[in-house]
């Protein structure tokens, strides 16, 4: 008796394949590639035939090419050539809005950062610093878009950011308050735009592409400590924002022991007591360094200042007090860690970690738990490219 084919059976085409299966596919490239289209196919429980579809739909996109460098040697037959992320085809733009400075990047999908320009506000209002954005974006554009295709940009900043609807509703430190950011850069360079806070950017880039992105995966804590202090955290894959997308808000959590005014009105806030401001202030006042920046100070420890590194330590240890209390509160898989201390001064990390231990009852393993950022080098660039990135390997882009 003749086998009636099921249209079930049948490869779906590319019209009816289902963005989540198209998802699933990219994901399991970035994850394991180079990798055999076998593989993906029990990696994503999706039949060989309609991985294979997928596969030649997204290489025509150009977001994976054919690996024929990681070909093993071949046996009897035509070897299987296995398939990776393409990163010479298409990129995203990353933008990060810092109180004194934006900086505008491209990356690939695999966010890697490929070019990369940092410019101080002219002006801090809004409608300024958006406009310079974009000038920048259309530059990089120039320089590197006939090689490769832009498929979004991404944007992190500070303060209140609503994802859903691409508006800063509030970011006190820049004096901004219902900004349109991701409808206004839309509108200025016929990108795609997606924004979202510093500490759920940094989030969505470890769970993408860090180091320790399975576990981050399960459930995890960011936490960003810059000139603005904020805090994310996700379960089963899902970073939680919120109803009204506030979620993550601890700048005003108190901090025992400080006397740091805040500009909130009150005393001793923990954004207050770790941000950038008040450390450049008195690494400023006490001659560790010339320049009112972050960096300097870094730079400063690095290069065997011991007031920069007890400067650094002190903020590290009341980071960790902090950090403990959210350890204790989630129980996190992993606690990650952003603030330039402890992703690029050795001292610093081991200094967070034993305050962590201190403090929380939560009886984690701090080498195991606790860790700085996978991206100590490029941070502000990568958030941003991530806000992009996390849409491209969601919903891949026609």
């Amino acid at each position: 008796m003749q086998r009636t084919t099921r249209r079930s059976d049948l490869p779906l085409p590319a019209a009816r394949r289902s963005p989540d299966s198209t998802a699933a596919v990219l994901r399991a490239v970035l994850d394991h590639g180079p990798i055999a289209r076998s593989s993906i196919a029990r990696a994503t429980r999706l039949s060989a035939a309609t991985v294979s579809g997928i596969a030649a739909s997204l290489q025509e996109r150009g977001l994976v090419r054919e690996a024929p460098e990681a070909v093993v040697r071949p046996g009897i037959g035509r070897p299987h050539v296995p398939l990776d992320v393409d990163s010479a085809a298409v990129g995203v733009i990353g933008v990060h809005i810092a109180v004194p400075r934006a900086t505008v990047a491209l990356l690939n999908l695999r966010g890697r950062v490929l070019a990369r320009h940092q410019d101080p506000h002219g002006r801090r209002d809004p409608q300024s610093v958006l406009a310079a954005v974009a000038d920048r974006v259309a530059a990089i554009r120039r320089d590197y878009g006939r090689r490769r295709r832009i498929v979004g940009l991404g944007l992190a900043t500070g303060g209140w950011v609503d994802g859903v609807n691409g508006t800063v509703v509030e970011h006190p430190v820049l004096g901004w308050c219902d900004v349109p950011v991701a409808a206004t850069l839309s509108a200025a360079t016929r990108l795609p735009v997606r924004v979202d806070s510093n500490s759920r950017a940094l989030l969505r880039a470890e769970q993408l592409l860090g180091r320790v992105a399975v576990d981050a995966r399960r459930s995890a804590v960011q936490i960003f400590v810059g000139n603005v202090v904020d805090v994310a955290f996700a379960t089963g894959g899902v970073i939680h924002q919120g109803p009204r997308s506030a979620a993550g808000a601890v700048a005003h959590l108190p901090v025992e022991g400080c006397a740091e005014p805040c500009s909130c009105g009150r005393i001793g806030c923990l954004q207050a007591a770790v941000g950038e401001r008040a450390l450049v202030r008195r690494a400023l006042a006490a001659g560790l360094i010339e320049r009112p920046d972050i960096h300097a100070v870094v730079d400063a420890a690095l290069a065997g200042s011991a007031g920069a590194v007890a400067l650094l330590e002190e903020r590290a240890r009341r980071v960790g007090r902090a950090a403990a209390l959210l350890l204790d509160l989630f129980d996190p898989d992993v606690l990650l860690v952003s603030e330039a201390g402890a992703n690029r001064v050795p001292g610093c990390l081991a200094a967070l970690r034993a305050e962590v231990a201190a403090w929380s009852s939560a009886g984690a393993d701090m080498t195991t738990t606790v860790h700085p950022s996978s991206f100590p080098e490029n941070v502000l660039a990568v958030a941003g490219g991530a806000v992009a990135l996390d849409q491209v390997y969601a919903d891949p882009p026609i």
